[in-house]
């Protein structure tokens, strides 16, 4: 093994994750044209509804029984990062808020205390085919940030700075900064209590795209201590230093040295999550994140009484309507709408 690669793993359903992250998935879906509700054009027979992770014709309801996605759901502990790559999410939740986002957008949640909330992929076109794709990372909360109230910020794709450097055989890198400054890029703030909001919890997320034989250089994270992982799941290959790796792949590195990236005879898509560990113990059961079994009862207990503050939407799985742009509703009314160009 190199001395910059650390361990790799082959990349599952979820990805692995290392403190201060939990969770990372990334959803491609090549969904077909939509039908009137929002849904596919296109027999459900066979698959699984309510529970449809199959894949079947390179697409997946999850969750959804008419549009797919996934209904209302309580999270509380930790915060879910959301970034949307090609297609729409409707987000609608348990404090009255709603958004539209999409094509590059992030939305950026903090469940705290307790948030209940739907995303759903609503599939506009009916003339053309509504590929989905996305990544969600689950980020932890310490202990002293577990009840806070709920927050969510939203990311548009026009606020968030991409990094383009060109190599001198004439590729070309990008580098999209969603978290953690990259040279002068500067991404927007995260919600107030997350871990991602203090300096020294050096959190980075990153989302590379390589064109064939490029290289780029990461720079070293603020400490020895960050974690420091690359998703690699595009392309034929990557260079890591001295090491090739020819599957796609987690790659634990080390932390605390410049790394040198090179993408192979394809172009190369990575997603790098940085962080600073809470070191804190986890408890997890489903979509809830406490520090021991005692919370995680008492947060059971808690959605049981109260419901998060309930479910204002007439469905399980709101979607907002099929001319609508993209948005976001905050609980006091509030809108808002992507800046202009």
């Amino acid at each position: 093994m190199s001395s910059v690669v650390l361990e790799t793993a082959p990349l599952g359903f979820p990805w692995i994750t290392v403190d201060p992250f939990l969770f990372c998935v990334h959803h491609d879906d090549a969904y077909p044209k939509g039908n009137e509700a929002m849904g596919p054009e296109a027999s459900l027979a066979g698959r699984d509804l309510g529970q449809d992770f199959a894949g079947k014709e390179g697409w997946r309801m999850y969750h959804g029984r008419v549009v797919p996605g996934f209904p209302q759901h309580p999270h509380r502990g930790f915060e879910t990062v959301t970034i949307a790559r090609r297609g729409f999410i409707d987000h609608s939740d348990s404090l009255g808020a709603a958004a539209r986002f999409g094509r590059g957008d992030v939305q950026w949640m903090t469940a705290g205390g307790g948030i209940v909330h739907s995303e759903m992929f609503p599939l506009r076109d009916r003339d053309a085919p509504n590929p989905v794709e996305l990544f969600q990372i689950w980020v932890n909360l310490p202990q002293a940030d577990k009840l806070v109230p709920p927050h969510f910020s939203m990311f548009w794709s026009e606020a968030i700075p991409t990094v383009v450097r060109t190599c001198a055989n004439g590729r070309k890198a990008r580098i999209t900064v969603v978290a953690g400054a990259l040279d002068e890029a500067h991404p927007p703030s995260p919600p107030p209590h997350s871990w991602a909001s203090r300096k020294a919890s050096d959190v980075a997320i990153w989302s590379l795209v390589l064109e064939p034989h490029a290289n780029v250089s990461l720079p070293a994270a603020m400490s020895a201590a960050s974690t420091r992982t690359l998703y690699f799941f595009r392309g034929d290959s990557l260079t890591i230093g001295d090491h090739t790796q020819h599957s796609h792949a987690a790659i634990v590195v080390a932390p605390d040295v410049e790394l040198v990236l090179e993408a192979g005879t394809e172009t190369c898509e990575v997603l790098v999550l940085q962080g600073r560990p809470i070191g804190e113990p986890v408890a997890q059961h489903g979509p809830f994140v406490m520090n021991n079994r005692s919370e995680l009862q008492q947060a059971f207990a808690d959605y049981q009484r109260t419901r998060f503050g309930g479910w204002p939407w007439p469905s399980d799985g709101p979607v907002h309507p099929r001319d609508e742009g993209r948005f976001a509703r905050r609980p006091d009314g509030s809108l808002e709408r992507p800046p202009t160009p």
